[in-house]
């Protein structure tokens, strides 16, 4: 089995890979049938010398490979025909912007596999980047807290190496007496608390910060039955949330009275109510002045995410009177971090995590007859056809 480390050809560039030098080697010494050959990049977070020093060849050779490993979308025209293709295709929701990529792979009769549905029987994903936007989100929240009141200036995450490096800069901070909130406790909401723990920031439980007031920073993480409750007033929990989202209302606001300061790392499902809307951003209870959304649902659930930013330029500025963007150092307005890919801005530390998931989950799948269904899970196009599981988006591709 003869695996290719594809360039990404993506704009604007990604620098992160599937597979690290020190992954590839681990695959080659555990899998003595496979091959791994890596395309020449002068972009990827590893120099192609990194590959070489360990033993895998670098070479224009994708053509003689039997899998091909991206990270994000391949163009229509750098697509291989009759290839199994690894890579976050962003179509398993009818994303229209990817129609006619699905459209591509089908007509090529490319085999893709998804990473976003690569998955256990239980149907939890295997190998996800969301820990490193945390970590990334957490600390770009931080930086446009000091940029908006001119009290510190941080470097940007893209300028440091790894995410000590990022913990060591806001160790440096001298914050005012703020009160953080983060929602979500999956690998995103995780990875902005390892942050917040890091640079060493006192945590505080729910009562304590809705009703007390401190003289230090505190923060407070919340999962979906804290920001939400049931209609009818009975004792809802996490479960019957997500089962049942369309039967809660958003109990949100009680934090946003106190709240300077707000991280985002919750998951958004279909029906389930907003945290806070447009009309509750205009309140004169509503306190927060900065927000960090790593999720990042455009026109969603955070009604001040009006857009994504971009790692140029990763702060806007949200007028709640108005609904529209301004000057995010204006007093009456919600600094918004929203960067939709922030992993890439940790490209060494993302790649090594997801590399080391991506070894122990999906590899062996290859060589033991794909035992425990990973790969017929994340199969979405098979002979020039949508496979049955995803056989949903027949009518987006037809």
């Amino acid at each position: 089995m003869k695996f290719g480390i594809i360039r990404e050809r993506k704009n604007p560039p990604d620098r992160r890979v599937v597979l690290s030098p020190t992954a590839c080697q681990k695959v080659v010494k555990s899998f003595p049938n496979a091959e791994i050959i890596v395309e020449p990049s002068p972009i990827r977070a590893y120099a192609d010398d990194a590959y070489i020093k360990m033993g895998i060849p670098v070479a224009d050779e994708m053509e003689d490979c039997d899998v091909l490993l991206g990270v994000k979308e391949v163009p229509i025209k750098a697509l291989i025909p009759h290839k199994k293709y690894f890579f976050f295709s962003h179509t398993i929701k009818k994303q229209p912007y990817n129609r006619a990529l699905l459209q591509a792979i089908l007509e090529k009769n490319i085999e893709l596999y998804d990473h976003e549905v690569i998955t256990n029987k239980q149907e939890q994903r295997l190998v996800a980047f969301g820990r490193y936007a945390g970590i990334v989100g957490a600390y770009n929240g931080f930086r446009a807290y000091g940029l908006k009141y001119g009290i510190f200036q941080l470097p940007k995450a893209n300028d440091l190496p790894d995410q000590q490096a990022l913990i060591s800069e806001l160790k440096k901070l001298k914050l005012p007496n703020i009160k953080v909130l983060l929602t979500g406790r999956g690998r995103v909401g995780n990875g902005s608390r390892e942050m917040l723990d890091g640079m060493g920031m006192r945590r505080v439980n729910v009562s304590e910060y809705l009703e007390e007031e401190f003289n230090e920073p505190v923060y407070c993480q919340i999962d979906a039955g804290e920001y939400n409750k049931r209609k009818d007033g009975v004792r809802g929990n996490k479960a019957d949330f997500f089962a049942h989202p369309e039967e809660y209302k958003s109990n949100f606001f009680r934090f946003a009275r106190v709240t300077d300061f707000y991280i985002a790392g919750h998951f958004y499902g279909q029906g389930a109510p907003y945290l806070y809307t447009r009309e509750d951003a205009k309140q004169p209870e509503f306190k927060i002045k900065v927000v960090a959304d790593v999720s990042c649902d455009i026109d969603g659930p955070v009604a001040s995410t009006i857009k994504a930013s971009t790692i140029a330029e990763p702060i806007y500025g949200y007028d709640p009177q108005t609904e529209k963007e301004t000057d995010f150092k204006n007093l009456d307005a919600i600094a918004v971090m929203a960067v939709d890919n922030l992993p890439c801005e940790l490209p060494r530390d993302a790649s090594e995590g997801f590399g080391e998931a991506f070894v122990k989950n999906v590899i062996p799948a290859f060589f033991n007859n794909d035992k425990d269904g990973v790969l017929q899970r994340a199969r979405m196009t098979q002979s020039g056809k949508l496979t049955e599981r995803y056989s949903y988006l027949k009518d987006f591709v037809s």
